[in-house]
């Protein structure tokens, strides 16, 4: 049986800006993208191609947004507009399925740079799919905190050169955590070997063992197991239903 029907490709992406979208919406603030950073995921498989740009805003950067992410006024000066980036940009994500964490932030920033072109460009939702990370992670871990630093920790996956936001690591450091927390496995441990284990740490089983007891799902389990499987087939890649 074929698992996977298709192949999915997925783009796992972050930007930064000149300030915070706080509730107006970038349109309103002016806020514009000094940073985009695109990692590709290809049937769940990390294929190495990447999308990296500094962008020049024509606009200072506020102060609280360059203590997040330390990119400078001086920094972006020399760097192209979006207008000169905006079709190879445009041509990495087509067709793609855009995996972002909390990701009406940086679509409405995307919608707000595209409008600005000349001639306008597309609505960011007519050229890609999007799936929002953040959705997935409150929907896992309700009421616990859902920021990419609490699910590194809660994965156990290496943030450690975080000192600072910045968009490709924030993409590559995403995309991990979002192929784990949807079941995906990116790494296999080889170096775990012990006697009594096969090779990636995995226990062989007592053939003289005795049977184990066989506990069903109740109605309420397998309902919320149905709701697990709804959330994972939203990526597309949902194995465990035919």
């Amino acid at each position: 049986m074929n698992l996977i029907s298709n192949a999915k490709r997925q783009v796992i992406l972050d930007t930064e800006t000149t300030g915070m979208n706080q509730g107006a919406g970038p349109v309103f603030l002016g806020h514009r993208i000094i940073e985009i950073g695109c990692v590709e995921v290809v049937n769940r498989k990390l294929t190495g191609r990447h999308y990296h740009e500094y962008i020049n805003p024509l606009q200072l950067i506020d102060e609280e947004a360059i203590e997040v992410h330390g990119i400078t006024n001086e920094f972006v000066a020399s760097k192209p507009k979006f207008s000169e980036i905006a079709q190879s940009f445009i041509e990495f994500i087509d067709g793609a399925e855009i995996v972002a964490h909390n990701a009406s932030f940086d679509v409405s920033f995307m919608d707000h740079e595209f409008s600005l072109l000349n001639p306008q460009g597309p609505k960011t939702d007519s050229i890609c799919q999007i799936l929002d990370s953040l959705d997935i992670a409150k929907f896992l871990h309700p009421g616990q905190k859902n920021n990419l630093d609490a699910l590194c920790k809660r994965y156990g996956i290496d943030n450690s050169r975080r000192d600072l936001h910045g968009a490709l690591l924030d993409a590559e450091i995403l995309a991990d955590v979002y192929l784990v927390m949807t079941g995906g496995q990116t790494k296999f441990d080889l170096s775990s070997e012990k006697p009594g284990q096969e090779a990636g740490g995995i226990q062989r089983l007592d053939p003289n063992r005795s049977a184990l007891k066989v506990i069903a799902a109740s109605a309420d389990e397998l309902l919320k197991h149905e709701e697990r499987l709804d959330l994972v087939a939203k990526s597309g890649q949902c194995i465990w239903r035919g």
